[in-house]
């Protein structure tokens, strides 16, 4: 199982104090790899301790973004019917880099949002950054 962890503040300074260390806690959970991301402002930063179990691949390295960028993901669990669901977004006309389930829910939010969460059969926690397009203000989602 892997670990997420993640920082939201009014200071961009409190989201870099000793986050990495944060993350790193969580080693036991994920010996695999380990990714940071944070927000073009600073003040978001998600962090992910990885156990490779679906995809081996560094196409399944977390934080994961979005094809535009719009979105970045960190994620823990597992998407029992990824397969399917990954079939029908391919047919609405999505591509994948990666063999695993986190691509497909990353695809799943930017078609369907939080209506996503309906059509995932699984154990699972995500964290989902939006950035906006201009029009409204970034936003967190969590499930």
């Amino acid at each position: 199982m892997c670990g997420i962890n993640g920082l939201a503040s009014r200071s961009a300074e409190a989201c870099s104090n000793g986050f990495e260390a944060m993350r790193d806690r969580l080693r036991h959970r994920g010996p695999d790899d380990a990714g940071t991301w944070r927000s073009s402002c600073g003040r978001v930063r998600m962090g992910h301790r990885r156990l490779s179990i679906l995809d081996l691949s560094p196409a399944g390295h977390q934080p994961m973004l979005g094809v535009s960028g719009r979105f970045a993901m960190v994620f823990n669990g597992e998407i029992y019917n990824y397969l399917e669901l990954r079939v029908e977004l391919e047919l609405l006309g999505y591509r994948f880099n990666s063999s695993g389930d986190s691509e497909v829910i990353l695809a799943a939010y930017t078609e369907w949002g939080q209506d996503c969460l309906k059509r995932f059969n699984g154990m699972f926690a995500i964290a989902i950054y939006d950035r906006g397009e201009g029009k409204a203000p970034a936003s967190i989602f969590f499930a």
